[in-house]
């Protein structure tokens, strides 16, 4: 894409590269989102933030949090071997990456 559009994924790597710690957390997530939509990398994932702070409620308790984080882990345990066997998640020098869900997981 950065072959194709210059003019516009220039712009988008900039603000990508300028984002430091100290910068407000608002204006990090909304360059991390354009940045991630537009395919360039990103330390954090937007969507990941997003849908996490969705589902932070002010009455949970530390042990539930414990549970959820805990069930994270196995969920991802279970996962890795499946998706590791899946022939779909070969690399392909074509596609320069893994045509499944691998690179996502």
């Amino acid at each position: 894409f950065s072959q194709h559009c210059p003019f516009l994924m220039g712009p988008i790597e900039c603000l990508a590269d300028v984002v430091t710690p100290d910068t407000d957390i608002q204006v990090t997530l909304s360059i991390f989102e354009l940045a991630s939509a537009a395919g360039v990398p990103c330390e954090v994932d937007p969507a990941l933030v997003a849908a996490l702070a969705g589902h932070r409620t002010e009455a949970a308790s530390p042990e539930e949090d414990y549970k959820v984080s805990c069930l994270l882990l196995v969920f991802v345990a279970v996962s890795l071997p499946l998706l590791a066997a899946d022939p779909a998640s070969l690399y392909n020098p074509e596609l320069d990456g893994e045509g499944g869900p691998v690179p996502c997981v």
